[in-house]
């Protein structure tokens, strides 16, 4: 820390996470626990990838945006439980202000590509039930490719836009975070400098990262199930709704636990559950995410078993 001469305040050089320091006891426990979620969910999503990129069979719309989803969930899974894994095993809770803010500019980009990635992927869903005449045409690559660039190129924009008012802030003082990870809110309340626009920034950018593609989301899952219900072969309902039903339920967990993270008041009592529901769409997601999209669908399970195949074989 560097005092300074003309005032009272103490600049902060480092920021102290709390984590899971409440629960002593369990420290090994969450670590052997963590450790086994982070290596399943890198194997997960990585197989995914390797699957989308090798099989001839999965060179599809869908699949190519379910690889970029994948190769996304491994960097945002490595953003957060590294660091936990290194406190929990070495009891060093401290990080740079630097590192601290690097950490949220990561998390922060990936999530927001994620919101507007889980909107393609919905809008690829719509055109296929809905327009599936027209869907060679409409979800072409070039079209594919340009939905996953913007939603990457989106997120980066948004998130670094932020980050460039955060880095010119001053924390000062207290410098111990109640949570995991650098979250903005927590940050700002360390913030001794005025932080008032850089909030205001962070809820016009965060409503145009979360709330067009929210309502995309939600539109097309309302003309789908429409479509859906209109389908008079029971078999066709089952088989138009698996297709969408896996998408479904990734974007259920991942919007439903950050509505309930970041609209719940800031009080102590409900500051635990907050961080609880936290784990939520920060750890567990990226291992539901490969889960779901595997044990769910036939296609992915056939290249699967033609990759073990090939293998074995060789």
């Amino acid at each position: 820390m560097q005092r300074l001469e003309w005032t009272n305040q103490t600049i902060i050089t480092e920021f102290i996470l709390l984590g899971f320091g409440e629960v002593q006891d369990l420290q090994i426990l969450l670590f052997v626990v963590f450790l086994m979620i982070y290596l399943m969910t890198m194997a997960g999503n990585l197989i995914i990838v390797v699957l989308v990129v090798t099989d001839q069979h999965l060179h599809t719309p869908m699949y190519f945006f379910l690889g970029n989803l994948s190769c996304l969930e491994t960097c945002y899974s490595s953003t957060i439980l590294p660091r936990i894994l290194a406190s929990l095993i070495t009891d060093n809770q401290s990080v740079s202000v630097c590192g601290c803010v690097v950490q949220f500019w990561a998390f922060g980009f990936l999530a927001a590509t994620e919101c507007y990635l889980l909107a393609a992927m919905s809008y690829d869903r719509y055109v296929a039930i809905c327009r599936p005449l027209h869907y060679s045409v409409l979800m072409n690559f070039k079209v594919c490719l340009q939905l996953v660039a913007a939603s990457w190129l989106g997120g980066f924009m948004i998130n670094t836009t932020l980050i460039i008012f955060i880095a010119q802030l001053t924390f000062c003082d207290h410098n111990v975070i109640e949570h995991f990870f650098c979250d903005f809110v927590p940050m700002m309340k360390l913030a001794c400098s005025n932080a008032r626009q850089v909030e205001l920034l962070s809820i016009v950018l965060s409503s145009l990262c979360t709330l067009p593609p929210f309502v995309l989301t939600i539109a097309s899952y309302v003309y789908i199930i429409t479509s859906i219900l209109g389908i008079p072969s029971t078999t066709g309902r089952q088989k138009a709704f698996s297709t969408c039903s896996s998408h479904l339920i990734v974007v259920t967990i991942f919007y439903g636990t950050l509505i309930i993270v970041y609209l719940l008041p800031d009080m102590t009592k409900l500051r635990e559950l907050n961080k609880a529901f936290s784990v939520f769409y920060t750890i567990l997601t990226p291992l539901v995410n490969p889960l779901i999209y595997s044990l769910r669908n036939k296609e992915v399970k056939m290249a699967l078993g033609r990759a073990v195949r090939k293998w074995a074989n060789c």
